[in-house]
């Protein structure tokens, strides 16, 4: 008989809130087990499929023997190479490919390990509110602090940067921006960026935007933080292969900006990952040598999608707001509708629709629900139908 001693895991654990998504696949997957056709708008996973030469250059490359090896640490420098030239094509950033590009086993993973790399115990980072959790969650981890930062919706969901407080610049050690945001769909401006980089340099804080969803903006120009003058003093940004190019199981992305920032972010994964797979790393070349053109024609079927949406639950007398960017439609809970988890619960229950509440991405997302536009234009209108149903 084995003795009877108690685990006890860590106790910064127990600030963590359950993670948003697992609770929602856990309520989701009842209901499917039990044969529920439901229409899914939930978590941000593309449905549409990974473009073919991607697919064909991952093929050819786990083929080759040389690629079955730890790769190379901070990223193969063919990629970073070709990364430098991507950026420099779309954002008119020239990018240093061996100190100012480091490859990402995914942006998340970066979002992760940086606060370890940034962030001292007792100090704090930043936080947008409404935001991903990852920003929240991936501060206490590091033993940080969290001070939210609330995205004004009369700002179109942008930060009123002028009215923080000295002591909390003075305290802070690294600002999580997120343009175009998660969950609200919103853009930002260089003038946000350039205000956000001023107060940086003043106060002494490491600066990160998370342009996961750089390429999926349908209203106004794209702009990247590292175009904002002194950027490459104190900032980087964190770019994915997932949203882009239909790759979020693959695991693959980047960062780039600020060498120290990258060299301390570089330093936590030397201790605690081996990079991506050379194969994943030759695919992800192919992706970024593909034609813009080519890839941004999928933004015609997400701005379908999202009009399909919109327009329908308007006619159904919810009034709901068109995002100018990324594939997530963030509106307020109907009148009457409760709060957001109760509403969300209900469409699942009742229009067997799944949406995210609001509640998971913050104090100020209380109120509001996310709608992903990952379903084809038929079972967005079918979400609709059930939907308007039950308002």
């Amino acid at each position: 008989m084995r003795n009877a001693i108690q685990f006890r895991r860590a106790e910064r654990l127990n600030q963590l809130p359950p993670y948003l998504f697992v609770e929602i696949d856990r309520a989701k997957n009842e209901l499917l087990s039990r044969g529920v056709d439901l229409v899914d708008l939930g978590i941000g996973d593309p449905d549409l499929p990974t473009f073919p030469e991607i697919v064909n250059a991952l093929k050819k490359a786990a083929e080759d023997p040389s690629t079955h090896r730890y790769p190379c640490q901070r990223g193969d420098p063919k990629l970073r190479e070709e990364i430098a030239l991507w950026f420099g094509k779309n954002y008119g950033v020239e990018l240093d490919p061996e100190r100012e590009v480091l490859v990402l086993i995914g942006t998340k993973e970066a979002l992760g390990h940086l606060p370890i790399a940034v962030l001292d115990p007792g100090r704090s980072a930043l936080v947008p509110d409404p935001a991903y959790p990852v920003y929240q969650a991936a501060s206490w981890l590091a033993g940080g602090e969290v001070a939210h930062v609330k995205l004004e919706p009369e700002l179109g969901f942008r930060p009123d940067l002028d009215r923080l407080s000295r002591r909390a610049l003075d305290d802070a050690q690294l600002m999580f921006l997120n343009y175009p945001n998660n969950p609200t769909g919103a853009t930002a401006d260089p003038e946000l960026f350039q205000i956000a980089l001023n107060l940086a340099r003043e106060h002494g804080f490491a600066v990160v935007n998370d342009a996961a969803y750089s390429e999926i903006v349908f209203d106004g120009p794209r702009v990247s933080l590292l175009q904002s003058g002194g950027a490459m003093e104190n900032a980087i940004e964190l770019h994915s292969f997932s949203k882009t190019y239909n790759m979020t199981g693959w695991r693959v992305g980047f960062a780039v900006g600020n060498a120290e920032i990258l060299d301390a972010l570089g330093k936590v994964k030397d201790n605690v990952d081996s990079c991506v797979f050379t194969a994943i790393q030759r695919a992800a070349l192919a992706a970024l040598k593909l034609p813009r053109e080519r890839v941004r024609l999928q933004l015609d079927t997400y701005r379908r999608r999202r009009d399909v949406l919109v327009d329908g639950l308007w006619k159904a007398g919810w009034k709901v707001p068109r995002p100018r960017a990324t594939f997530y439609v963030w509106a307020r809970v109907p009148d009457g509708g409760g709060d957001s988890t109760a509403f969300a619960k209900r469409v699942l229950d009742e229009a067997h629709v799944v949406i995210t509440p609001g509640a998971g991405f913050g104090p100020s997302g209380e109120g509001y629900v996310r709608m992903a536009l990952t379903a084809t234009e038929e079972r967005v209108a079918e979400a609709v139908d059930r939907i308007s149903r039950i308002l």
